[in-house]
């Protein structure tokens, strides 16, 4: 039986969604009170069902939602399955409808919406006669299992050029849209069928259409509608179609059981956190649901657990959010050692001034010849990140990594700057995060301390230290299936450290994984993101390599613009004309638009530049999530806009000084650190960069940054 009451089962295609989302207010409301009968009752008399003879499908319906508006539903004569596909104008949703066709795809099973219409490739985007076609080397039989339809194999065929195969997007499948565009970038068969989870069914019923719906090839694009509040939500928010339907590669990470942790490694817009917190809401409603089980999430700064934990609430039933922890980890080791009754105060270096002080006291004690920026580097590269305690520690640490060797006698000399830091913190009764990190730990390890946690799900992972996955590890100390649960990139690392997952007894090992499509930002963006990191390279988490080899957007926009002008207010100036084009003077455009500098000052300095001007701005809290609700242009540091998103980005004061930012580099003699520190700097720009889903603008005034180009 449906859960609706009746023997029916209601699906909606993202399609619809998109549909919906375009249409005005006026007629969102009829289509939701239509949707109350639907979802009642898609049999009942009084919902207008008007078959169409110029449609190439019948099973494709109109629905009259008033005199001028319609909605296209399927129904298959087999069965009782009815779907959502379309909404829009009487004229647009006749023509929309005209040549598709709802199917089942023989090979993969899946339920595809499919356009018998023929494109003329060579006519759209013609090319070099003596070009081979792109697909050649593959027989139908291989297309097909791609989920190439059968309508569309001739044209395939015919493809000779990248240009050629966009001209076919629009009556590609997206999954054979995607296979396809791999094979082009010079992937094999294996690698594409590997990457997008392709499982042939070896026996394919292709009028069970309720059992298509249950594959997750079809759950990419179709959501079973399983009650009035499922089907409500998706309509009040239609754009985040990330809480309905998953890329079967990101499903098959989410819906399993694993024998231990799990890494997740993907480039900016790839859906690490999307997958995080699907991951986090199975566990916590199908898993781990015994009274007091917890599912802790946590992530490296304040602002992005306040935007997950407001995400988690619109994806999860009240009752399995009650047992996920949403926190950043600093705030959830204070409130783990504050229950243990520990005697220190948690203090952070340019949060509490008293570091300050009590570091230059220890400076005293520091040897000719060496200069204080050399022992902050050696402080935190090594003595905190390797939890020295003792002169012995010290004699023992690597140094790798740095750009002064030392020799023993040398260390000697040095230590007992560290040791007095190490003295005046506890006479002070402070501690620093790291050493907050170990002390807890340490007690959970010594059974001094439990925590009820029986799954972890980790976002951001790249930005955390080695000791705090060592304390991650303790709170779930056995190895056990579904533990832990991380995901992150190297490539994001904006803050100074440089995980190795097994050395913090994090054995990942045959489970990690990798997302390569990039599903937020244009080609166009991506790759101009991508370019700032060339020549670099960056790690897995875990002291191998990683690189954006295959990593691609699917969609294709502008590429971003570059202004360069002689002064701040003429770059203020290019800045607000962009603004104003590609907002069109939408007050919802303008709060999807988001301005981002390197520094809290500048920001400042162009969010009352462009108030000047008459545009509204709003800054992007630490502490709570943004509400596009809100009006305002955003604008926030680099920092700040990790892990959120928006339509249009301006990066904004990307002159020399700005980008790198000439004092952070400046900041220490060694340099090892220093390029350590500009490839941080490279990586703030590819954040900024990459936040932006449709367009982008680069501005600086005077001497630009040698990256802007």
């Amino acid at each position: 039986m449906s859960p609706l009451g009746g023997t029916f089962k209601i699906a909606i295609m993202d399609d619809f969604l998109d549909a919906f989302a375009r249409i005005p207010r006026a007629q969102q409301r009829k289509v939701n009170k239509f949707l109350r009968l639907f979802r009642e009752d898609p049999t009942s008399p009084s919902i207008n069902y008007e078959r169409i003879a110029s449609f190439s499908d019948p099973n494709l319906r109109t629905v009259r939602i008033d005199r001028d508006w319609r909605a296209i539903v399927a129904h298959p004569e087999e069965g009782d399955v009815y779907l959502l596909l379309w909404v829009d104008h009487h004229d647009e949703a006749m023509r929309w409808a005209k040549n598709k066709r709802v199917a089942i795809h023989p090979d993969t099973g899946s339920l595809q919406l499919v356009s018998v219409e023929r494109v003329d490739v060579t006519e759209a985007a013609p090319a070099e006669p003596e070009t081979p076609p792109l697909f050649e080397g593959l027989r139908d039989r291989e297309l097909s299992r791609l989920g190439v339809p059968a309508e569309q194999l001739a044209s395939v065929r015919e493809v000779r050029s990248p240009a050629q195969l966009e001209a076919l997007r629009p009556v590609l499948p997206p999954e054979a849209f995607e296979a396809l565009y791999w094979l082009s970038e010079g992937e094999s068969l294996a690698e594409v069928e590997r990457a997008m989870a392709v499982r042939p069914e070896p026996e394919v019923d292709t009028s069970d259409f309720a059992a298509a719906l249950e594959r997750d090839a079809s759950k990419r694009r179709f959501a079973v509608v399983e009650d009035d509040e499922a089907l409500a939500a998706m309509l009040d928010a239609p754009l985040d179609k990330w809480r309905v339907f998953l890329h079967p590669s990101q499903r098959k990470l989410v819906y399993r059981h694993w024998n231990g942790p799990v890494r997740v490694l993907g480039g900016a817009g790839t859906g690490k956190t999307v997958v995080a917190m699907h991951r986090a809401a199975w566990l916590a409603g199908e898993v781990f649901t015994a009274p007091g089980d917890r599912v802790l999430f946590t992530t490296f700064t304040r602002n992005l657990a306040a935007d997950i934990e407001a995400n988690l609430a619109s994806l999860c039933p009240p009752e399995v959010l009650a047992r996920i922890e949403v926190t950043h980890l600093d705030k959830w080791v204070a409130g783990l050692l504050r229950r243990a009754g520990y005697p220190y105060r948690i203090a952070w270096w340019g949060a509490d001034d008293r570091l300050a002080r009590l570091w230059e006291e220890a400076l005293a004690l520091a040897p000719d010849g060496f200069s204080p920026g050399f022992f902050r580097d050696e402080w935190e590269l090594v003595v905190q990140a390797q939890g020295c305690e003792t002169w012995e520690d010290y004699r023992r640490a690597s140094r790798a990594g740095r750009g002064r060797r030392l020799s023993r006698k040398q260390r000697k000399d040095c230590w007992p700057v560290f040791e007095e830091y190490r003295a005046l913190l506890e006479r002070e009764s402070l501690r620093e995060p790291e050493d907050a990190m170990r002390d807890a730990a340490l007690l959970l390890r010594e059974g001094k301390l439990r925590v009820n946690v029986r799954a972890i799900v980790v976002d951001e992972a790249q930005d955390m230290s080695t000791h705090a996955f060592a304390l991650l590890r303790a709170a779930i100390p056995q190895q056990q299936p579904d533990d832990l649960f991380i995901v992150g990139d190297g490539h994001q690392r904006i803050y100074r450290r440089r995980v190795v997952l097994s050395h913090a007894g994090v054995d990942i090992r045959g489970r990690g994984r990798r997302l390569r499509v990039n599903y937020r930002t244009t080609d166009e963006i991506r790759r101009t993101a991508v370019a700032v990191l060339e020549g670099v390279e960056f790690d897995d988490l875990d002291a191998g390599a990683d690189s954006t080899r295959g990593y691609r957007s699917l969609t294709h926009g502008e590429v971003p613009r570059r202004v360069v002008t002689e002064d701040f207010d003429s770059e203020v100036a290019a800045i607000a004309a962009w603004i104003a084009e590609a907002t069109g003077g939408s007050p919802e455009a303008l709060a999807r638009t988001c301005l981002v500098a390197r520094t809290g000052d500048l920001v400042e300095r162009y969010a009352q530049a462009l108030a000047a001007r008459g545009i509204r701005t709003r800054k992007v809290r630490r502490s709570e999530p943004d509400d596009p609700a809100r009006p305002g242009l955003r604008v926030a540091t680099m920092h700040r806009v990790k892990g959120l998103e928006f339509d249009r980005v301006v990066v904004a004061g990307l002159g020399a000084e700005n980008m790198p930012l000439r004092r952070r580099l400046d900041r220490t003699d060694d340099p090892a650190v220093r390029r350590e520190a500009e490839v941080m700097e490279r990586a703030l720009l590819y954040v900024a960069l990459t936040r932006a889903r449709k367009a982008a603008l680069l501005t600086a005034h005077g001497r630009p940054s040698p990256w802007v180009g």
